[in-house]
Order: structure tokens, then C-alpha cells, then sequence
């Protein structure tokens, strides 16, 4: 099947899941995941109408964004760990970084904005299966609540809200309880209604499992091998 078409059936998908969660499909965005796609691939998803898209490495993106400049209607998310050192090219590159797990790396990214007089939307990371390989701040963990707590000095970002990559299950459902988790730990943070923190958006779930997320309250699905197909090795 062609991208147009693996993305048609993506929204769907989509779609379908919302309906029976008793949801808004309008009310999810999906997003392109373009790790490893060459630029002509991209803009193929483009011109199929997909505008959201997401990136896993600074160095990556910053090798074809150049050829990718003219689709101006296109949002470009950092979605993949973040060094802090990257902070800056990070900034001119990207709209919003979905991956923030430090509040090092949120001061990196304030500074970095505020030079470039810009806001920048930032998502935090939360590892909700405690594993050690992969990056995000530990669920009702010190470090997050200093994250959130420094929000209100950290005036060129804006905190919209939490993102999780739960441990991998063959069975979709397997990654329920932890979707459920993130959602209820944003609901928490919600309700304590602090100074420069919003709660509205939820980024969980990937090909094999954004059903599953949706019907646990995702508002963003992160889909790169259904509508890209499987990556080739790097």
C-alpha cells in the first residue's frame, strides 16, 4: 500500500477506536513518526495531507530539513532522548520538543528559546515501566516535581502536558496499565492546578498499540511503521 493509503487507514483506525471509547476522533492528533525516512518519503506523507510529524535525532532531521523547508504548513516534534548539548540546534529546528527528562534539559531548552525570542511547547517524559534503558522522569519521583515546579521561571516554554513509551508487550493490551497510569498521573498534576503547567495533551501510543491508547485517553498517537512500513537497519 502506498503512504497515502496506510495513512487513510491509520485515521481509521483511529477513528474507529474513538468511536468506542466514546470519543472525539477530531480530538487526536496523529503524528508521523520520519526516523530514517529519506525526505522524499516525507513528502510523500505531506502531500497525502499529514502535517504533524516527529523526529528521534537532532542530527538526523538537521541532514534534510533543508529539503523539507518548502512545506510550510508541517510541525516538526522532537520526540526521541534529547542530550542537552543538542539544545540549541534542537530550538531552531524544532516546534516543540516531546521528550523533556531533566530539568537540566528543560533550563537548556528555556535558554535556548529565549535567545531566539521564541515559545517552545514541550511535552514531559514519563518512564512509567521504570526501565533502566530507556529515558523519562520516574512517576512521583523528586525530579519530577521539581520539573513542574520550576515551570513558572521557565518562561519560553510551555508545558502542555505528558508523554510515555511503556515497555513492550506483543499483546497491545499489555500496554493498557500503563497508559492508564500516565493518564492518571496527569490528572493528578492537573488538579493541584500549578503556576504555568497544562495538562491538556497525552502522547502514548504506536502502531502496535494506539487503540488501546486512545480508548486510555491519548490525544496524541505516534505512528511511524503503519504508515511508513518496517525501518531498515541503520
Amino acid at each position: 500500500m502506498s503512504i497515502a493509503a496506510n495513512i487513510s487507514s491509520v485515521k481509521d483506525r483511529i477513528a474507529f477506536a474513538a468511536r468506542g471509547a466514546g470519543r472525539n476522533a477530531a480530538d487526536i492528533a496523529l503524528m508521523a513518526v520520519t526516523k530514517t525516512q529519506p525526505a522524499e518519503r516525507i513528502r510523500e506523507a505531506y502531500e497525502a495531507g499529514q502535517r504533524l510529524f516527529g523526529e528521534n535525532r537532532v542530527q538526523d532531521f538537521a541532514t534534510k530539513a533543508g529539503a523539507l523547508q518548502d512545506l510550510h504548513a508541517a510541525e516538526w516534534h522532537m520526540i526521541g532522548h534529547l542530550q542537552n548539548n543538542k539544545a540549541s540546534r534542537t530550538v531552531e529546528l524544532f516546534s516543540a520538543v516531546d521528550s523533556v527528562d531533566s530539568l537540566k534539559l528543560a533550563e537548556r531548552l528555556n535558554a535556548a528559546a529565549s535567545k531566539l525570542s521564541r515559545k517552545l511547547d514541550i511535552l514531559i517524559e514519563i518512564n512509567v515501566g521504570g526501565e533502566a534503558a530507556k529515558s523519562g522522569v520516574p512517576p512521583d519521583s523528586a525530579a519530577l516535581e521539581e520539573l513542574v515546579r520550576a515551570a513558572p521561571r521557565l518562561e519560553a516554554l510551555v508545558f502542555r502536558g505528558l508523554m510515555t513509551v511503556p515497555p513492550f508487550t506483543e499483546d497491545p493490551q499489555g500496554a493498557r496499565p500503563y497508559f492508564r497510569q500516565l493518564r492518571e498521573l496527569r490528572d493528578t498534576i492537573a488538579a493541584r492546578k500549578l503556576p504555568a503547567i497544562a495538562m491538556d495533551q497525552l502522547s502514548m501510543g504506536m502502531s502496535h498499540d494506539f487503540e488501546v491508547a486512545i480508548e486510555e485517553g491519548s490525544t496524541c498517537v505516534r505512528v511511524g511503521t503503519a504508515i511508513f512500513g518496517e525501518r531498515k537497519a541503520i
